[in-house]
């Protein structure tokens, strides 16, 4: 006699993987969701310093024109 698999042993295997599936995506998710704005504000603070930068090439000194 062949002892076939238990149903509800084959559905909680498949359930764990679905689970698993799903927790890996949503940290995949989660990752995503804190970079992009940390990206975006190296970003925008990079601009800032580099536009206020005291470069030579922009200072006016005395007496000449601009």
């Amino acid at each position: 006699m062949s002892r076939r698999p238990d149903l509800t042993t084959m559905g909680t295997k498949i359930a764990k993987a679905v689970f698993l599936v799903a927790a890996m995506m949503f940290f995949a998710v989660l990752a995503l969701d804190i970079a992009t704005p940390t990206l975006v504000l190296c970003i925008m603070a990079l601009s800032t310093r580099l536009v206020s930068l005291d470069l030579p090439v922009a200072r006016k000194y005395g007496g000449e024109a601009a």
